[in-house]
C-alpha cells in the first residue's frame, strides 16, 4: 500500500489523535466533583461523628469538666490523679489479666474448631452455621444477662455441679472466679475468628500436605511444619483483633459482675464509664480514653514488631528464590 491509498484519518498526525484521546481523560481528572459528592456521605459522618468528637477528647482531657458546668483548663491535672488512682491501677491489673488470658483461649478455641469444620462431611455448612451463631448474640445485653443467670447462686452450672454431687458455689459473688466467668463468656464467642482461621486454611495448598504424606510425615507435624507457618499471618490478625476488643471489653462486666465482687472485674472501659456517667468527671475520663489509646497503640505495635520473628509470608519466600 503506498501513501496515496492511504486513508485521510489515518494519515492525520498523531500527535493531535493523541491529544483527542487524551482530552476527555484530563477534563475527567480536572472535575472531581462527581467522587466528592458519592465520598461525601462518610467524609461528613467521619469528621463530625468520629475526628470532631477525638478532638474534643483531647482537649477535655486538660479540663475539668462535669457535664454541668463549663469546661475549666486545669493543664495536666487529670493525668496526675490517674497516676495516684489505685482503682485505676486496679483496672489496669484486671484488664490486663483479662486480656492475657481470654485472648489465648478464644484464639485456640476458634483455630480447633476450624480444624474440625475444615473437613469434608455431610452437613458440614449446617454444624458451621450452628457454632457460628453464639458469636452473631454473644456482645447483646440478653446474653450477658442469660450468662449471670447460668452462673448465679441458683444457676444451671450449679445445677449440673449438684447433680455429681458438688457443693454449688457463686461463682460471678466470689472475687476469686468472678472474672473467670467472663474470660469462658469471651472464649465462647469464637465465631468471628473461627470463620476467620476457616478461610486462612482454604487457602493453604493442598499439593503441601500430600508432599509431607510422602514423605512420612504425622499429623502432628504436618501442623506445626505446615499449617502453623501458612496460617500465621491469619493468627496475627486475629490476635491483634482480640487483644484490641479485650482492652475495650464493657457490656460483660457491666451486665454480668458491675465490676464486683470488690472490683475484681472492674475492667479499665467500665472504669473509664463509672467516671465519665457516675461521677461526671468527664475530663477525667478523657484522659483516661487516651491512656487507653495509648496503651493499645503499644501492644498492638510490640506485636508487629515482634511478628518478624514468627508470621511466614509467602511473599518473602518468593522474593528470596
Amino acid at each position: 500500500m503506498n501513501a496515496q491509498t492511504i486513508p485521510a484519518a489515518d494519515k492525520a498526525e498523531p500527535g493531535k489523535n493523541m491529544k483527542a484521546v487524551a482530552r476527555p481523560l484530563k477534563g475527567r481528572w480536572n472535575a472531581p466533583l462527581a467522587g466528592y459528592l458519592f465520598i461525601a456521605p462518610w467524609l461528613l459522618g467521619f469528621l463530625i461523628l468520629q475526628l470532631w468528637p477525638i478532638i474534643q477528647s483531647f482537649y477535655l482531657s486538660f479540663t475539668e469538666f462535669s457535664l454541668l458546668e463549663p469546661a475549666r483548663w486545669i493543664g495536666l491535672k487529670n493525668y496526675r490523679d490517674i497516676s495516684q488512682d489505685r482503682l485505676f491501677f486496679n483496672s489496669l491489673k484486671v484488664t490486663f489479666l483479662y486480656v492475657i488470658t481470654s485472648v489465648p483461649l478464644k484464639l485456640l478455641a476458634a483455630l480447633l474448631v476450624a480444624l474440625l469444620l475444615n473437613r469434608k462431611i455431610r452437613g458440614i455448612s449446617f454444624y458451621r452455621t450452628i457454632i457460628y451463631l453464639p458469636s452473631l448474640i454473644g456482645g447483646s445485653l440478653a446474653v450477658a444477662v442469660l450468662w449471670r443467670n447460668i452462673f448465679g447462686l441458683n444457676g444451671f452450672i450449679n445445677q449440673l455441679a449438684i447433680l455429681v454431687g458438688i457443693a454449688p458455689k457463686n461463682w460471678i459473688g466470689t472475687p476469686s472466679t468472678a472474672l473467670g466467668t467472663l474470660v469462658l463468656l469471651t472464649a465462647w464467642q469464637f465465631g468471628s475468628s473461627m470463620i476467620i482461621f476457616l478461610a486462612g486454611l482454604k487457602q493453604i495448598p493442598g499439593e503441601l500436605y500430600e508432599a509431607a504424606s510422602v514423605d512420612g510425615a504425622s499429623p502432628l507435624r504436618k501442623f506445626i511444619r505446615i499449617t502453623l507457618p501458612m496460617l500465621s499471618p491469619v493468627i496475627l490478625f486475629n490476635l491483634i483483633m482480640g487483644i484490641i476488643n479485650a482492652f475495650q471489653m464493657f457490656t460483660s462486666a457491666f451486665v454480668v459482675t458491675n465490676g464486683g465482687p470488690v472490683n475484681s472485674t472492674e475492667m479499665f472501659a467500665l472504669f473509664l464509664y463509672n467516671k465519665a456517667f457516675g461521677s461526671l468527671q468527664m475530663g477525667y475520663a478523657s484522659a483516661l480514653a487516651w491512656i487507653l489509646l495509648v496503651i493499645i497503640g503499644i501492644a498492638t505495635a510490640v506485636n508487629f514488631i515482634a511478628s518478624k520473628y514468627w508470621v511466614f509470608y509467602e511473599t518473602e519466600t518468593e522474593g528470596r528464590k
